[in-house]
């Protein structure tokens, strides 16, 4: 008499079998597997401790006496360092919101800024004309963004592709129009509107507090990268995956991916908003390029840049860009670039240029931008390694 389990390790070993070649070759590949999954899970654990770490030391860096020539604007402890360092925190962390759109769910779209400026000018103007503090303030800005988000969302994702970027524009354009217009003085117009501070807490106001203001710049981006990563890892996100891989496979299987891609597009659009409130708070005021097309522009080129797909490319993408943007601006402005012929002086002098350079060669040269390389030369390396042993347990096979 045989038993359940005796009978699954029958079949299995006949399986087993009759699919292993007369060398054992299944078994090899089954011995191989362990060390390729006890690597990977190495490699998890690994990058999780290097994430903590890196965390850890980005929150003790205002307290260190660290210089980056070239790179920081002075020590890291100053506030312009700060600052600076501040800024490339929000902008990766809405870079990652934009992968959030495009690298998952596919999703090209040219309105991403409508609601980073409806973060940042519905605080403002919540501010400037309501008696109430910072929380219920963006309590109140963020509701407003969620109706907008799913009033958007609802009518550009009834098309797909092109004309779905081009709807995003038009709404985004929509709401570049109204900020420059300045109806009854609610956005300043073109001169924008200066942060109300009557109501705010007084660690987050003055040049002095800008180190509190880069710990909340690092919180917010730890938080959105966390959500992100959980949005991406749920059931929505591996659905919103198959959609942009093959919708009609997924309409076909019974799933709706209009609602799983209007749940992308409002929970990216929120995200970017609360970063948008943040980097009101950052900049003291609120500017019409917040609401502009090239803030959109600016985004994919981050995540291009380091790598659709990937959220840490699109965290590195953020950061590479700003601070090269920042940096370019400065060297733009120097004598060594006015002493230049102007062959060279009228290009080096447009960072814009210079970028759009970088931006052209990376897509020429590094498909799958910054990590992407990263990762090919890592596999590279590690298929070199596999080689070496699988070549050494052969010489041993034959030596025995």
């Amino acid at each position: 008499m045989t038993t359940e389990t005796d009978a699954t390790d029958t079949n299995g070993a006949a399986t087993n079998d009759a699919t292993a070649g007369p060398d054992g070759s299944r078994r090899r590949q089954a011995d191989d597997d362990g060390p390729s999954r006890l690597r990977l899970t190495r490699g998890r654990v690994v990058g999780a401790a290097a994430g903590v770490v890196g965390i850890v030391f980005l929150v003790l860096l205002p307290l260190l006496n660290l210089s980056l020539p070239g790179v920081l604007p002075g020590p890291t402890y100053t506030p312009g360092s700060l600052q600076l360092l501040a800024m490339c925190m929000l902008m990766a962390a809405a870079a990652l919101t934009y992968h959030l759109l495009l690298g998952v769910a596919g999703l090209l779209s040219f309105g991403h800024a409508l609601y980073f400026g409806a973060g940042v000018y519905g605080l403002a103007i919540t501010l400037q004309n309501l008696d109430i503090p910072l929380l219920p303030a963006m309590g109140l800005t963020l509701l407003v963004v969620i109706v907008l988000a799913h009033v958007v969302g609802s009518i550009s994702l009834r098309v797909s592709g092109i004309p779905f970027a081009m709807v995003t524009l038009a709404f985004a354009q929509a709401g570049s129009v109204v900020v420059g217009r300045n109806p009854e003085g609610a956005t300043g117009g073109d001169e924008g509107l200066t942060l109300r501070t009557d109501n705010l807490p007084d660690f987050l106001v003055g040049v002095v507090n800008t180190r509190n203001l880069y710990w909340l710049a690092l919180a917010v981006l730890v938080a959105v990268f966390i959500i992100v990563t959980w949005v991406q890892s749920s059931r929505a996100g591996h659905v919103a995956a198959a959609v942009r891989e093959n919708e009609l496979r997924v309409r076909v299987l019974g799933l709706q991916p209009y609602l799983v891609k209007l749940l992308i597009f409002v929970v990216s659009a929120v995200l970017v908003s609360i970063i948008g409130m943040v980097f009101l708070l950052l900049q003291s005021g609120a500017v019409p390029r917040a609401v502009s097309a090239d803030l959109t522009i600016t985004l994919l080129v981050m995540v291009v840049l380091g790598g659709v797909g990937s959220r840490w490319g699109a965290v590195i993408g953020g950061v590479f860009y700003t601070i090269l943007d920042q940096r370019l601006t400065t060297l733009a402005n120097s004598d060594a670039i006015d002493a230049l012929p102007d062959i060279l002086r009228v290009p080096l002098s447009e960072p814009l240029f210079i970028l759009g350079t970088l931006f052209i060669l990376v897509v020429l040269f590094l498909p799958g931008g910054l990590t992407g390389t990263a990762q090919r030369l890592a596999q590279r390396r590690s298929r070199r390694g596999g080689d070496r042993v699988q070549k050494s347990r052969e010489i041993l096979e034959e030596a025995a």
